[in-house]
């Protein structure tokens, strides 16, 4: 990778794309440490860093720490994210959409851009509203009584700006910059987590060397810094090798005559992805299992003991074996919706019939969609398990280090989604690297 970037440097064109990277990365990260006005951020920093378990702690570690300390780019790129789900899903339910995706060409991509664009907004408005209302209910902001429309009205706006901005962003990255633009900015906000848990990780092992109680502070053994570092390295080379990991499904072409022409007759293959959907299916079974101790916040008698509230959420706290299990099955369960929804094999079989292929052994039509199905179902299942483990391993390892007697392991700042994440990404801007280094080295067949 390091040598795969060294080449691209060379090239003048890729330094100006790279460049160009770099420069949008450092206003989203400016961005991200500009506070909203009327909003009393320390305090609410400090509200929602106990707050890890609940869908504002996903929102908070996916915008690389911006929502705890409500900055302008707080709501990062999520309602972007979410906006292109939502269209990507009604793509398949509305008839129309989908003939516009699938028969509308460069005219429909831009037309279902354009919808996705006016959702996104309409969603970061929600998300801001509903930002300023969490803040409001617990005395945050500074600015009330007859000002109080006006002080709602700015946070709202700031807030809804700043995301349609980054959403600008990530789109001028993807045009005039390498890889994917909403997946770097993504990529970006995670990594920018990294310096605050080493932090901790150094506060830890000061505090170990002072003999501060374990239970009561945060304390780390320096033992363990080793075997986090290992940890993360193993869990590193594992999702680069299930991200790469594919089913390849042999594909042959059958001969035919053009005029005084054969054509066809080449073997090939059809690749099927182990981890078809991404991290999809993690972000919704989050969203989904953090829905109680969401709901527990706004709730009064959530934090007396003894109340049904607060022993229901005990049950579902999110470093509970209940949890995990719930977690483990929704996981599970998106991954085969999300499938279901990405990957047709009836679509599959009749363009491989339309175009003279068959998978050997199978008749064309219905015998190979039916095979199909069955191949995607049970790499489904191994992806599906992937990503459970790999979701779940940080709460396995805080209760370990729990166990061992340390606090620390439950405010690990890089869990498994983000991992997936930045990971993903590293690996797909290698790839756009390479595939611009080989576009611009290629010679031709007369040198």
């Amino acid at each position: 990778m390091i040598q795969t970037i060294r080449n691209a440097w060379r090239v003048p064109e890729l330094k100006k794309k790279m460049l160009f990277t770099i420069m949008a990365l450092l206003i989203f990260r400016l961005g991200s440490a500009i506070p909203v006005p009327y909003i009393d951020g320390n305090a609410l920093q400090q509200y929602l860093d106990s707050q890890s378990g609940t869908i504002l702690g996903l929102m908070n570690a996916m915008s690389g720490s911006a929502f705890s300390m409500a900055t302008v780019f707080a709501l990062s790129i999520q309602p972007y994210i979410n906006s292109s789900i939502i269209i990507q899903l009604l793509t398949v339910a509305i008839p129309a959409l989908e003939r516009l995706a699938r028969d509308g060409g460069e005219e429909g991509r831009k037309k279902i851009a354009s919808i996705t664009r006016y959702t996104t907004v309409a969603i970061a408005l929600l998300q801001g509203f509903g930002y300023y209302t969490l803040v409001n209910s617990y005395g945050l902001v500074n600015g009330g009584g007859l000002n109080g429309f006006w002080v709602g009205l700015v946070i709202v706006i700031s807030f809804t700006a700043g995301s349609a901005f980054l959403m600008w962003l990530g789109e001028q990255i993807t045009e005039f910059g390498i890889g994917n633009g909403i997946s770097i900015i993504l990529f970006a906000g995670i990594v920018g987590r990294v310096p605050n848990m080493v932090y901790n990780i150094y506060l830890g092992v000061l505090g170990w060397m002072n003999g501060a109680d374990p239970k009561n502070d945060m304390v780390l053994h320096p033992a363990f810094i080793l075997l986090i570092v290992a940890g993360m390295l193993l869990l590193v080379a594992f999702i680069v090798f299930m991200d790469n990991s594919e089913r390849r499904i042999p594909v042959q072409y059958a001969k035919r005559v053009v005029g005084r022409k054969m054509y066809g007759g080449q073997s090939s293959h059809l690749p099927i992805k182990v981890n078809m959907s991404g991290v999809l299916p993690i972000i919704f079974a989050q969203s989904i299992a953090s829905i109680p101790a969401t709901i527990g916040m706004f709730v009064p008698s959530a934090t007396q003991e003894g109340s049904g509230w607060y022993t229901f959420l005990e049950i579902f706290d999110s470093r509970g074996w209940v949890y995990g299990i719930v977690y483990f099955l929704l996981i599970v369960l998106f991954s085969y919706f999300y499938n279901t929804i990405q990957f047709n094999p009836i679509e599959v079989a009749n363009n491989l019939k339309k175009n003279g292929g068959f998978i050997p052994g199978f008749r064309p039509g219905k015998p190979t969609s039916d095979f199909l199905s069955k191949v995607v179902s049970r790499i489904t299942m191994f992806g599906a398990l992937y990503l459970a483990v790999v979701a779940l391993l940080p709460t396995i390892v805080g209760n370990i280090m729990l166990l061992a007697g340390s606090s620390a392991g439950r405010n690990l700042a890089i869990g498994g989604t983000s991992v997936i994440i930045v990971v993903g990404v590293a690996l797909e801007t290698v790839k756009a690297l390479e595939a611009q280094l080989m576009m611009r080295h290629y010679k031709g067949f007369l040198e």
